[in-house]
């Protein structure tokens, strides 16, 4: 069975099916298509299984995962992540043997790049689609755009009028993820609120002078002056907290993640991020432990409540400990401190 993107969910609310494939070159779809799968299968109880094909060597634990039960549950997600839209002759076998002897206790999801067209006349890819779903992940176009915004931010229960849309489709200029990004921020500074344009020009100019990113990026490359003279910009044109630990917390996520896997190629594509900028993250995390990681992304927990006034102290000298951090620093010797606000 073929599905579009936007008909997965009431697919999964049906049931699951033994077979899940997810194909495409739009990373940002791509990863939420999958995501979506993973969250319906942990609710129904299948414990996750991780195979990542890189070198098609590693074909062999397909059929060993689907004949072994864990010793923690009698159902399991084998989540097999192909690094190519090709599976080679080892790997066509492999699938069409799964389809064959589909269980009830196992559901199989394949995440892959974009498929050409003699794979989708292939044997095993017609097995797929007799067992399970297919979802082919297809680029938004530029006309749909608005359409994609203003579901998504109807799903967090946004309210974003046609004029303010507009805007935002001309300045992301097509980019899935900047959009995505884009709407977590306006839900930050919002939350339900009306979403008018003179709130994304808003936006826009109180970022003029020192924007979040260029935070991140001090804060990535250990520069501590700098990250807490942009943080203290921040503070006095009134940016607020939330946005600021938002962007702190992803790259910090981002990091742990980055830190905790040896295929980092594959973080990079599944999380668009640019070269220019996996540069930052491979030099912090050359100086960065995952202890370090661990207890700033606990800072930004406190920092949160702190937000929230659910936890005593002020929110900014939270971030100010946060930055010195992750720069490995203790000292504010040579920083005359944030202003006094």
């Amino acid at each position: 069975m073929r599905l579009k993107v936007d008909q997965l969910t009431a697919s999964l609310k049906q049931g699951l099916k033994a077979v899940y494939l997810i194909s495409g070159d739009e990373p940002l779809q791509l990863g939420e298509a999958a995501d979506e799968i993973r969250q319906a299968a942990k609710k129904a109880g299948f414990l996750r299984e991780v195979i990542s094909i890189e070198t098609g060597h590693e074909w062999p634990l397909l059929q060993q995962q689907s004949e072994s039960l864990s010793i923690f549950s009698e159902q399991k997600l084998i989540d097999l992540r192909v690094n190519s839209g090709k599976l080679g002759v080892e790997g066509s076998k492999a699938l069409q043997l799964f389809c064959q002897k589909p269980s009830e206790d196992t559901i199989l999801l394949i995440s892959m790049d974009k498929l050409d067209a003699s794979a989708q006349k292939s044997h095993w890819f017609q097995d797929v689609d007799k067992r399970g779903v297919i979802v082919q992940v297809w680029p938004i176009q530029a006309a749909e755009m608005q359409d994609w915004l203003m579901r998504r931010a109807a799903r967090k229960g946004m309210r974003l009028e046609p004029e303010a849309v507009k805007m935002l489709v001309t300045r992301l200029e097509g980019n899935l993820l900047a959009a995505a990004q884009e709407i977590e921020k306006l839900y930050v500074l919002h939350g339900s609120d009306r979403i008018d344009k003179q709130d994304i020009d808003d936006q826009v100019a109180i970022s003029a002078r020192y924007d979040v990113f260029k935070l991140s990026e001090a804060i990535l490359q250990g520069k501590l002056a700098r990250s807490l003279k942009i943080l203290d910009s921040l503070r006095s044109d009134q940016v607020a907290a939330p946005v600021v630990l938002w962007a702190i917390s992803r790259e910090i996520r981002l990091l742990i993640a980055l830190r905790g896997s040896a295929q980092h190629a594959s973080i990079y594509k599944k999380t668009h991020t640019p070269e220019r900028h996996k540069a930052l993250l491979e030099s912090a995390l050359s100086r960065l432990k995952m202890a370090d990681l661990q207890s700033a992304l606990q800072l930004c927990a406190d920092t949160d409540l702190q937000i929230k006034g659910e936890m005593p102290g002020d929110c900014w000298e939270t971030l100010l400990s946060i930055c010195c951090l992750l720069s490995k620093s203790n000292t504010f010797a040579n920083y005359p401190g944030m202003s006094s606000h």
